[in-house]
């Protein structure tokens, strides 16, 4: 396999998109937290799929069938290995990170009642926490949420190893938050969750392709991302889990594929993992995924991360030099994923990101689906700047001048 570095134009050079203007200025995307850019790989792959493989996957013996299903089952044999889990069965296709969580919450929902408890944390993106709620609402269940330092980021750990009980039934967190970036200690909670017999529910979306993640080291009984944040299509997610843990859950959506044998009054469902991937599939996005884990692969997490943190630095550094700035998070640039949010009380972070987006510069405003969080905070929403591997110092430097344009242009 090629070895490549992240040396700035070397990776850059893969991603098409980046070579555009916006507002007549080179792009500066900086919104990867988001959606990641996909290289020129991932996007030829998706295309000579459509050209040369189209069909519907597993019920055809036709050879377009036969080819479509190999590239199907291959993303999910890669996906498997990527992350060291047990095996291709432990891997459930879905539609996003967010489906993969719906399909745990209502998939165990026959197994509380009244009284049991979910433990979560203040810090969740609205899909670690929505989907709960609607849960308790449905079964009686009680929700705990563990809090965290609003100075530095940092998770409650001893808070929230004290709300796991004898009722607790699911711990859910998130690997690295998507505002303050903190990288919670998710092996130490799942010690915690499995002393009290708890299922865990780790949202890994902000750091699969990011850094090294492996499945069986995090501790978790489910991991779930998505292939849109870490270089690959829209539309494709992952719930990675064991065979065994899978059987726990029921199928929520019925149909076609999910099924062994129906009746016109009953039905038996497909073994794990297609019981759970009822109708047809996005099967274009899962064989362009293997493209991006492919460039990951050729960089290495490891240098993917180092990268990252230095960013990281280079944020932190340039901002605080702006002055006034309240930068949200950890202070240590190794302590976060690839992102920055902060709040300028000079100007609404809404009316930062349109006018820095006049210099071209990319970046996200709001309360990035976390008003929770945002509440602790005592913010409405923050701005937040986010990286990848195609991301340069000189653009952390073209944000900074986009702030200071942006202040200059609200009359701070």
């Amino acid at each position: 396999m090629e070895t490549l570095l992240v040396d700035g134009e070397a990776v850059r050079a893969r991603f098409p998109i980046l070579g555009r203007t916006v507002h007549g200025r080179p792009l500066v995307y900086l919104d990867t937290a988001a959606t990641a850019q996909r290289p020129e790989a991932v996007i030829e792959a998706e295309a000579a799929y459509s050209r040369e493989h189209n069909a519907n996957v597993h019920r055809g013996i036709h050879t377009l069938a036969e080819e479509a299903t190999g590239a199907y089952e291959g993303c999910r044999r890669r996906v498997a290995a990527f992350l060291g889990a047990p095996g291709p069965r432990g891997v459930v296709m879905t539609r996003n990170a967010t489906a993969a969580i719906n399909l745990v919450a209502r998939g165990l929902e026959h197994t509380l009642g009244a009284g049991d408890e979910i433990v979560l944390t203040v810090m969740e993106h609205h899909a670690n926490l929505v989907p709960w709620i609607q849960l308790a609402r449905r079964t009686g269940a009680v929700l705990r949420h563990a809090g965290f330092d609003p100075e530095t980021g940092e998770l409650d750990l001893d808070g929230m190893i004290r709300l796991i009980g004898p009722r607790t039934r699911l711990v859910g967190l998130v690997h690295v938050s998507n505002v303050l970036g903190t990288i919670n200690p998710v092996a130490e909670v799942a010690e915690a969750a499995h002393r009290a017999g708890a299922l865990v529910l780790v949202d890994a979306a902000q750091s699969v392709g990011h850094m090294p993640v492996a499945y069986p080291e995090l501790g978790a009984d489910f991991l779930v991302f998505s292939a849109h944040k870490c270089y690959g299509p829209m539309g494709l997610g992952f719930l990675v889990s064991t065979p065994e843990t899978l059987e726990r859950l029921e199928p929520v959506e019925g149909g076609g594929e999910m099924i062994e044998r129906v009746e016109l009054d009953a039905a038996t469902w497909a073994e794990i993992p297609y019981r759970f991937e009822a109708g047809t599939p996005n099967v274009a996005a899962a064989a362009a995924f293997p493209a991006a884990l492919d460039l990951l692969e050729a960089i290495g997490l490891p240098a993917v991360r180092e990268h990252e943190i230095a960013l990281n630095a280079r944020a932190v550094e340039t901002l605080e030099r702006l002055g006034g700035l309240r930068i949200v998070g950890p202070r240590d640039p190794a302590a976060r994923g690839g992102l920055v949010a902060f709040d300028d009380p000079l100007v609404h972070p809404h009316d930062m990101a349109t006018i820095v987006d006049t210099r071209g510069v990319a970046v996200r405003a709001g309360h990035h689906c976390a008003q929770p969080l945002h509440r602790v905070l005592g913010l409405v929403a923050t701005t937040r700047a986010s990286w990848g591997v195609y991301t340069t110092g000189d653009e952390i430097e073209a944000l900074a001048g986009a702030i200071a344009f942006a202040r200059r242009t609200m009359g701070a």
